[in-house]
């Protein structure tokens, strides 16, 4: 059996250096890749314990991006604690759903999005995040 606490970075990103939560590890590999290719440096975490670490250990965090799928309600105190940092974040669902809207929106998400996603938009929205 497989344990998803694999943990990949990129952290020579010249735009900045965002922080994913992902529990898929083929996603979060994707998602690495294709934030790498863009020229940002990338934290990659499969597991909630691992992102808390990141948050309080890493000062440098531009962006968090949370997939929510899979998780449990802990994902949002993580959420919360982006907020009480001052760190923006986009959340990730796996459908339209107003309670995940609702959550990402009482728990100070920047953007919601839903999978699968528009490469362009997402790119758009990380863009205006960090650089700002």
């Amino acid at each position: 059996m497989r344990t998803q606490t694999a943990e990949t970075n990129t952290l020579d990103g010249r735009r900045g250096l965002i922080l994913a939560l992902d529990k898929n590890l083929s996603n979060l590999e994707l998602l690495r890749k294709f934030l790498g290719r863009e020229g940002y440096g990338v934290i990659g975490v499969s597991s909630i314990e691992q992102f808390k670490e990141k948050i309080l250990k890493e000062p440098a965090i531009n962006l968090a991006v949370v997939d929510v799928s899979g998780f449990d309600r802990r994902v949002w105190n993580c959420c919360e604690k982006l907020k009480m940092l001052d760190i923006p974040f986009i959340v990730l669902s796996p459908q339209q759903s107003a309670t995940i809207k609702q959550q990402g929106i009482n728990y100070g998400a920047e953007k919601i999005m839903v999978k699968p996603l528009i490469l362009k938009d997402f790119l758009s929205a990380i863009c205006n995040f960090v650089n700002n």
